[in-house]
């Protein structure tokens, strides 16, 4: 139990300083976000968890996999936010964001590829 309250503490202050730190500049924060700090937080939990490379290198995998249709919400949501309230936007990018995931997930089946 112990471990799970630090992991979300760890996690929590990560993500608050993120946010924080980019509200006074987008650069700064942008960078900071771009690095896969989630990603990194789960493989090192997953590492201190289980001690099992083979688990951590196939989470490395599945993430590389999946990065190319998580660039749908970068993409989307700009262009909807011009033309959308925010809660829209966000929304139909996610929406569209699911949809590239499942189209990458079959496409990778087909190449016998497995998440």
């Amino acid at each position: 139990m112990k471990q799970y309250i630090i992991k979300t503490i760890v996690t929590l202050i990560i993500i608050v300083a993120v946010s924080e730190i980019a509200k006074k500049s987008s650069l700064i924060g942008g960078i900071i976000v771009s690095l896969p700090l989630v990603s990194i937080l789960a493989m090192m939990w997953l590492w201190i968890d289980t001690k099992s490379k083979v688990k951590v290198a196939e989470l490395s995998t599945t993430i590389f996999w999946l990065v190319i249709p998580s660039l749908v919400l970068f993409i989307s949501l700009p262009i909807l936010l011009k033309k959308l309230d925010f809660g829209w936007a966000m929304g139909l990018s996610c929406s569209l964001t699911i949809v590239a995931y499942y189209i990458m997930i079959s496409v990778l089946g087909v190449f016998n590829i497995k998440l």
